[in-house]
């Protein structure tokens, strides 16, 4: 299946024989130690390291779940007649399609999925840059597209990568992709990185936004064996990352009903998970996330009537 495939998730793979998660991941590894595929969090992938980047058939069987609730809860950051910048990547393609309902918005992106997922939203004007189109993720990239990007100036950039860690940020594993990914921050007032728990603690080969600069993280939350994750989530706490997690206890969202209409006030809530209060000698503690709840009784009639206009 990975090899027909390129990536697959232990779900899946579960389903396929008919066996327990626990089981899949055991075998997993063992076909790891033999370097027939390279595990992820959540599934595994074709063996290739630093240098190797999945493309989007690939990437898009992986973790569809978290990229799911991620995009719902990044959809109630965007204001109306915000303009903003949507970078190339799968989770970014499901956030654009929950921001086909904001009105007034201007979306400036370089992926043809992104503005493939906007066309037909007649109240947003996309953007896109020029460039040359990379296949494997339908992104414009190259001098053309960072020319296009000189000179503008936006309230918020949505980026996706490869790989997150509190030491290095945001990575990718292709040259051309980290050089459009930074060229759109340099036009953001403000970094918002959308990446689900099995790029926390992956570091790949450039990199294209450091922790210092990165405004916000959207995520989901980890399972409770995953410990690398936890760990990172607390170190980019600890450098002012202020951290948003889908599907938190009192938080988040897993519909696609969280509109801008109807957009959710922020809360402070502790991150939920025994292992950060329960695992033996005391294991990381993540303080606090900023998490986006849903409105209140009184809010949600008012974003019925508006809704209804």
């Amino acid at each position: 299946m990975v090899r027909a495939n390129g990536a697959v998730s232990l779900r899946e793979l579960a389903r396929v024989v008919q066996t327990s998660e626990v089981t899949v991941r055991r075998d997993v590894r063992a076909l790891e130690a033999e370097g027939l595929l390279d595990r992820r969090h959540g599934g595994a992938v074709l063996p290739g390291g630093f240098t190797r980047e999945s493309g989007f058939p690939q990437k898009s069987h992986l973790a569809t779940a978290e990229k799911t609730a991620i995009a719902d809860l990044a959809a109630g950051l965007v204001e109306e007649g915000e303009a903003i910048v949507v970078g190339a990547g799968t989770t970014t393609q499901e956030l654009a399609r929950r921001l086909a309902r904001v009105p007034g918005l201007t979306v400036v992106t370089n992926s043809l999925l992104v503005a493939q997922a906007l066309a037909h939203a007649n109240r947003v004007e996309v953007v896109m840059t020029g460039g040359t189109l990379r296949g494997s993720n339908y992104a414009l990239v190259g001098s053309g597209a960072e020319q296009s990007l000189q000179g503008l100036r936006v309230s918020k950039a949505f980026l996706s990568g490869s790989g997150l860690t509190a030491e290095r940020g945001l990575s990718t594993s292709n040259m051309l992709s980290a050089s459009v990914d930074r060229a759109l921050v340099q036009a953001a007032a403000e970094v918002v990185v959308l990446a689900d728990h099995t790029k926390l603690g992956t570091d790949t080969m450039f990199q294209t936004v450091p922790t210092d600069v990165i405004t916000r993280l959207v995520t989901d939350e980890p399972p409770a064996h995953d410990d690398r994750a936890a760990t990172e989530l607390q170190a980019l706490a600890d450098q002012g990352v202020q951290i948003a997690v889908a599907g938190a206890s009192g938080g988040g969202s897993s519909g696609g009903d969280a509109g801008p209409a109807g957009r959710q006030p922020r809360r402070e809530v502790p991150l939920p998970g025994p292992r950060r209060s329960q695992v033996p000698g005391g294991g990381p503690q993540l303080r606090s996330a900023t998490v986006l709840g849903e409105p209140p009784t009184g809010e949600r009639a008012r974003v019925a009537d508006l809704r209804r206009r």
